[in-house]
């Protein structure tokens, strides 16, 4: 093939009139772009006065150092603010773009509140709307850095209204698509602008300043008489600990946007480019020795043993995200790696109650839609009973999370640690839920309840049925009924009887819970990895 050659002369007179005139254009546009930032940095004294970043220094340290980004719909709006196009300030109220977050290209949008408060102004929903659009179309998770005043009231317009509505249309669409949805709560979400943390995947809130809620103090007082503050209404620490709209609780927004990065790096987002059974030496083992795992189960099965400390001994480098700590705090879910195999784990520090369970089901819903294993370390005594929990709906609950574990599209593996007593024993995907492997450590024990509680039912059913009849009570027969029921039970449910029937894959040295599970996880990426050839029949021989 002959080399083209150019006919471009680039030192003529005619060429340096078209290369100046294109200067002064590109100038244009980039003046326009350093008014905004301009605009915005004048908030600096006001957000270091509260302890804040602004949003571009938030929006710097969210993106990997000396990654790409790529801005967008940078002049948004420009001209339809302010008909004086001098004072005309372009961007539409927010920041969008695609850049890299802890080794992931996200769809990144924040709030640009160093100006009128990051309220939406002209196009700066069409704005959004195309950074969601966008995200849709490339397969892009979403970061959201959030803190805006929403609509300004004084500009309202109704149609505005109306096709806004699709912002919140759009990260449901996201979440349904397998994307997940990273928001940070910085300062104000509130009214509509609440729901863009309630329909996001991982929410981190700021202590302090983060607010979401649907009516503040001035509306909730105009329509109802209410008198509240807003964080009774919406604060950060109410929704991490109280109403779980929220995630993580960050102290500042360094902080946050930290969480926000180990979130997104938790995801595995890469790891279908990456080959199975990646090299040796690229994960950090833990940092605790497994030994100490022999001693962290109490022998007395009554005491409890925190799980957390089980999670420190199976998972790279010691190190994991908890999700929810403080919402629901007797289930303990969290994002770790094992082998450089990210991983969701579900645990037990107490019974499943409503909260317990809500959380599970969420962060079961999360592993699914980033494609992560999870792994169940059994140790619970089930789902709370009593009035203010069925009250509170712990069927449904309790029913919620078991449709979670019933349908869940990736592997899930189980680790009976301990206790898996009654409906706790399903819900957390027992061998009735078919997990991909299910291994039970020496001491677990497992039964539909413990045998005293099993006899005590007993003797309330028989005591009842004499009273109605009007019979004695014979209390050496029940005496013996108790005793027989108890040995039935404490018979069945030991970790060498379960096993005897199948009911785990068998017992392993508590030691061996990290190799174990690595060889598990590979087995399951590589058959999720192989590619064969079905046929519609057997393979016959002559």
């Amino acid at each position: 093939m002959p080399i083209i050659e150019s006919r471009l002369v680039a030192h003529n007179d005619a060429y340096r009139v078209n290369r100046d005139h294109m200067l002064r254009l590109l100038a244009e546009v980039r003046a326009l772009e350093q008014r905004t930032r301009e605009r915005s940095a004048q908030s600096r004294p006001l957000f270091e006065k509260r302890g804040q970043l602004l949003p571009r220094d938030r929006l710097a340290l969210l993106i990997d150092p000396g990654s790409s980004y790529l801005e967008l719909s940078s002049l948004a709006g420009y001209g339809q603010d302010n008909s004086d196009l001098l004072k005309s300030i372009p961007g539409g109220g927010s920041i969008t773009g695609i850049g890299w977050v802890a080794g992931v290209r996200c769809v990144i949008v924040a709030s640009d509140a160093g100006i009128e408060a990051g309220s939406i102004r002209p196009m700066g929903l069409d704005k959004m709307l195309r950074a969601q659009t966008i995200a849709l179309e490339n397969r892009l998770p979403f970061v959201h850095l959030v803190e805006s005043a929403g609509a300004n009231l004084l500009q309202y317009k109704v149609n505005t209204f109306v096709r806004g509505g699709a912002i919140f249309r759009n990260l449901a669409r996201l979440s349904a698509a397998g994307l997940p949805v990273v928001t940070v709560v910085h300062g104000s979400s509130t009214a509509g602008g609440a729901y863009m943390p309630g329909l996001s995947d991982y929410v981190i809130m700021v202590r302090g300043r983060a607010r979401a809620f649907l009516a503040g103090p001035p509306l909730l007082k105009a329509a109802t008489g209410e008198i509240a503050t807003e964080e009774e209404l919406g604060g950060a620490e109410m929704h991490t600990a109280v109403s779980g709209v929220g995630e993580y609780l960050a102290e500042d927004d360094r902080d946050g946007i930290g969480l926000a990065r180990e979130v997104v790096g938790r995801l595995g987002w890469q790891r279908h480019l990456a080959p199975a059974n990646s090299p040796a030496g690229r994960f950090k083992p833990p940092r605790y020795v497994a030994e100490e795992l022999l001693g962290l189960m109490a022998a007395d099965g009554k005491k409890p043993s925190d799980m957390r400390e089980v999670i420190l001994r199976i998972v790279d480098d010691s190190d994991f995200l908890e999700f929810k700590a403080l919402y629901g705090a007797a289930t303990v879910t969290a994002q770790a790696a094992i082998e450089g195999q990210p991983v969701g784990i579900i645990s037990n520090n107490g019974p499943l109650d409503p909260d317990g369970a809500n959380k599970a089901t969420h962060f079961i819903q999360a592993c699914c839609q980033s494609g992560t294993p999870i792994i169940y370390l059994q140790n619970t005594t089930g789902y709370m009973v009593g009035k203010s929990y069925e009250q509170n709906g712990m069927i449904k609950h309790g029913s919620k999370m078991i449709q979670a574990v019933t349908n869940a599209n990736v592997p899930q593996l189980t680790v009976m640690c301990g206790a898996s007593f009654g409906a706790g024993n399903y819900g957390m995907c027992g061998r009735g839920y078919e997990p991909r492997f299910l291994f039970s450590w020496p001491n677990a024990r497992t039964a539909v309840m413990g045998g005293e509680q099993a006899a005590m039912t007993m003797r309330i059913v028989a005591e009842a049925g004499a009273k109605r009849k009007g019979i004695a009570i014979d209390e050496a027969a029940l005496a013996a009924q108790a005793q027989a029921i108890i040995e039935t039970f404490e018979r069945q449910q030991s970790a060498i009887a379960t096993s005897s029937l199948m009911l785990d894959d068998g017992i392993i040295d508590p030691r061996d819970t990290r190799a174990v599970l690595a060889l598990s996880l590979s087995i399951c990426d590589q058959a999720a990895r192989r590619c064969v050839r079905p046929l519609q029949f057997g393979v016959a021989r002559p």
